[in-house]
């Protein structure tokens, strides 16, 4: 029962609470009934006692509002005083019912109207003192006690007493049936309030582990992932033809670092996604070409694996206007799907299909031949880090692709569809809109490594972590264009000082402390756009004014779009 389940002063102090409740209440039926009183006592033999009978109840009415007031600004520490208190408070009450009947004793013709008024008295203190047990069975008895015993002490009354003691009974009796009621509700109440604090503290819990969690995925995005992309870099570098011995162990051992790469970037942003960090943007683009730079990069790793890689492109896309989305989102999720397909496909095909779904909705699909899923195990697929035991056995990976590809397609606005069958293969369709209206926006070429513009520019990278900044560099220099390295924000100004550059990358943590004054300051001294290098989401940088922002580690097609925005001149030296 709940009234056994919460604690015994939680029950009182409620019920104490319920009684100051009640105190208007009381007023309002004192006010009622004083006037009644006072025209009935005008007909006693002895009405000269009536004016003492109501100094007293004005008495009473005095220490009990005093007293309970003292009691709310000063509350003692044991609720066990309290209710004492509450107690004797009552009895003063019971004490001005036994004055009234004393009065209606030598009240001669006015007796019987007086101790009846009386015993009407002593039912409403019934009910005034249902809330607390204790006084209800204390001061209930001690208000009705006078009045009784003046109307039994005349031999003529004893009809109106048993009329009178019936009554009294029956309100004591129904007094105690809403006591149990007041109980439950108290108990229910404190029940409430325990589970409220529970999970207020539960909450709190949640929030310091996320709070935990958010700074180990934000320590493993700036050391750990920072650290692969050096070890990926240099792999590269060492698994080159011209390398002599060792290049087929380099090269697995590549494998395994772009993996594990791959791996903890799908962490991050899973993570990023869940506490709401991570943004998309929405454009007009042309989804075949995103699925046509994906075929490249996948077609020679499902050739490794013997397997068939095609895209298939609906012939009504010619004329169906662009997609809208964000074109680097939906080439994750792609990827995503198509990674899955040719890790999890032993034989057989791999097909990435483009259609229409409707005038205004575009699906692209990733067929497999696969083992296929049922249906319970493709639900289980879309859980973050689960893996499905049937089909993943000596299969590499976190488990996060399908999770996160929901993810990332839910805050476009699109939705992530499955199907499967055991046996025979899967296929997950993308929906996105479509706008026949609209052409695709305009981006800029991304050119692969090695590929140097016809003019090179003077970029100054400000950058203190060592590793980044020779990353970064490298990538620069990849470009065909010149680099000048700056370890702070100081010794940057002091490089654009002795000449413009005509692009700025700057890492967020040398502009935190005031983003908008360090960007309008590099802006004034450069001449080219300022680019921010960040480790997670920067919105406050970009609100800032940076012209665009790069997240770490900086890919070379990334870097090639923001610099193609750059004014080109002659590169110049500038001494580091």
């Amino acid at each position: 029962m709940p009234a056994m389940a919460a604690p015994a002063d939680a029950l009182t102090s409620r019920s104490l609470a319920a009684q100051r409740a009640l105190m208007p209440a009381a007023l309002a039926l004192f006010a009622i009934g004083l006037p009644i009183f006072v025209w009935v006592g005008a007909y006693a033999a002895n009405a000269p006692f009536m004016a003492a009978c109501l100094a007293t109840f004005a008495i009473n009415c005095a220490a009990f509002y005093l007293t309970v007031g003292w009691l709310e600004r000063n509350p003692l520490a044991s609720v066990a005083a309290r209710l004492r208190i509450h107690v004797l408070a009552a009895l003063l009450w019971s004490g001005a019912v036994g004055e009234v009947a004393a009065f209606a004793a030598g009240a001669g013709p006015a007796r019987e109207p007086l101790l009846m008024l009386a015993c009407g008295a002593a039912a409403m203190c019934l009910f005034f003192l249902s809330p607390s047990l204790p006084a209800l069975l204390i001061a209930g008895p001690a208000a009705a006690a006078g009045p009784l015993l003046e109307i039994f002490a005349d031999p003529g009354s004893r009809f109106v007493g048993f009329l009178a003691w019936g009554g009294f009974a029956l309100a004591f009796l129904l007094m105690l049936i809403l006591n149990h009621a007041f109980r439950t509700q108290f108990a229910l109440a404190a029940e409430a309030q325990a589970l409220a604090a529970d999970r207020a503290a539960s909450l709190e819990r949640a929030e310091t582990l996320a709070a935990s969690r958010s700074a180990l995925v934000a320590a493993l995005s700036r050391e750990v992932r920072d650290g692969l992309a050096g070890l990926v870099q240099m792999l590269v570098a060492a698994a080159a033809p011209s390398v002599r011995g060792g290049a087929a162990k380099i090269a697995a051992a590549l494998t395994a670092a772009r993996e594990l790469q791959g791996a903890l970037e799908a962490t991050i942003d899973s993570q990023n996604a869940e506490a709401g960090a991570l943004s998309t943007a929405e454009q007009a683009f042309d989804a075949v070409a995103v699925v046509r730079g994906l075929e490249e990069l996948w077609r020679p790793q499902a050739g490794e694996r013997g397997l068939e890689f095609s895209v298939f492109v609906d012939p009504a896309l010619d004329r169906a206007g662009a997609a809208i989305g964000d074109p680097a989102r939906v080439a994750q999720i792609v990827g995503h799907l198509i990674a899955n397909a040719v890790r999890y496909t032993h034989r057989g095909r791999v097909e990435a299909r483009l259609e229409l779904a409707s005038a205004r909705t575009l699906a692209i699909s990733v067929v497999d031949t696969g083992p296929g899923l049922a249906t319970d195990e493709l639900e289980r697929a879309f859980a973050p880090f689960a893996r499905i035991e049937r089909t993943s056995s000596g299969v590499s990976g976190a488990g996060l692709g399908l999770s996160l590809s929901r993810q990332l397609a839910q805050l476009m606005g699109c939705a992530l569809e499955a199907r499967s069958a055991m046996g025979v293969g899967s296929a997950f369709t993308l929906v996105l809109p479509l706008d026949p209206e609209r052409a695709p926006d305009e981006t800029p070429a991304q050119p692969a490594a090695g590929d140097i513009p016809s003019r090179a520019l003077r970029v100054l990278l400000a950058e203190p972590d060592e590793l980044a900044a020779a990353l970064t560099r490298q990538r620069i220099e990849e470009l065909g264009h010149g680099c000048v390295l700056a370890r702070s924000l100081e010794r940057a100004f002091d490089l654009l000082a002795a000449g413009p550059a005509d692009a700025v990358l700057v890492a967020a943590g040398l502009i935190e402390a005031d983003p908008a004054a360090a960007l309008a300051r590099l802006r004034d001294a450069g001449v080219g756009p300022v680019i921010v290098v960040t480790d997670g989401e920067a919105s406050e940088a970009g609100s800032a004014g940076a012209e665009a922002v790069l997240r770490r580690p900086v890919t070379l097609a990334a870097l090639a779009r923001v610099l193609a925005r750059a004014p080109r001149r002659s590169l110049t030296t500038i001494a580091a």
